[in-house]
């Protein structure tokens, strides 16, 4: 069966821990998906100069790339095996796509995997293991990224992007989890709902210039490019369904979306 693509927001850490719509929301979203192959997580916490990374270690170890937060958090692992078999054919994808990749042995599940993927599939019976975002290439690099691993899907291999639709930390101020929601983030989470339901692809690639408040959701935008790559990976033409919406903290837009 193929797969489709998803884009999941992963908010903060605190995601693993509390309870929130958008928690609820991933905890009952893998039981709704055909079970994959294999779970290849594009991350906002892993970036790579030149071209992309891909992890093909055995044993994926729980990466705390976080600091401040409860000690629970850092007691937590997932203990996912990673699949060098499909990580390798990743890689030749993305090379006969004209990358430039590399291979890592040693590289684990960041909390940009691990937090959704523990929500989704808290068995770690499915093997995970990560491809980077590329620091500072465009959306439409990002968009072709995930092209190049479209045809994965029909082999059963789920693609997630994990980012976060809004993300901008320097205006979280200690407001609690259930905040009133900012204008400026619900305009920029309607603009970009209405350009992805409606398939306005090359809108969505300049959203820098046209979505509203774009650089104050998003003052630097690794968080967004996992989007683009899950937009892609839905194949030509993708249809995109918005599958949740939340927004945690009045700042983190937590949307969630497929597309195929």
């Amino acid at each position: 069966m193929t797969m489709p693509s998803l884009f999941v927001s992963h908010g903060s850490p605190m995601l693993a821990i509390q309870d929130s719509p958008a928690r609820r929301f991933l905890q009952d979203l893998g039981k709704t998906l055909p079970r994959p192959k294999a779970i290849v997580v594009v991350s906002a916490h892993w970036e790579s100069l030149g071209g992309p990374a891909v992890s093909a270690a055995g044993d994926m170890e729980t990466i705390h790339d976080f600091g401040g937060f409860p000690a629970a958090l850092f007691a937590i692992r997932y203990p996912a095996h990673g699949s060098p078999e499909v990580a390798g054919e990743v890689a030749r994808q993305l090379e006969a796509a004209g990358f430039a990749v590399k291979v890592s042995q040693q590289r684990g599940l960041d909390h940009g995997a691990w937090v959704p993927l523990m929500l989704m599939y808290p068995d770690a019976d499915i093997p995970a293991f990560q491809v980077s975002v590329l620091r500072g290439a465009s959306a439409a690099e990002h968009e072709r990224l995930g092209r190049a691993l479209s045809s994965l899907r029909e082999e059963g291999v789920l693609i997630i992007g994990s980012g976060s639709l809004t993300h901008n930390l320097y205006e979280f101020r200690g407001q609690g989890i259930d905040a009133p929601v900012a204008d400026w983030v619900s305009e920029f989470g309607d603009w970009m709902q209405d350009a992805l339901l409606q398939g306005r692809r090359e809108a969505l690639l300049d959203y820098r210039r046209q979505a509203p408040h774009a650089a104050r959701n998003h003052p630097t935008d690794e968080h967004l490019m996992p989007l683009y790559v899950a937009m892609g990976a839905g194949g030509e033409n993708p249809k995109a369904r918005r599958l949740h919406t939340s927004v945690e903290y009045g700042v983190l837009a937590m949307d969630v979306y497929a597309f195929a």
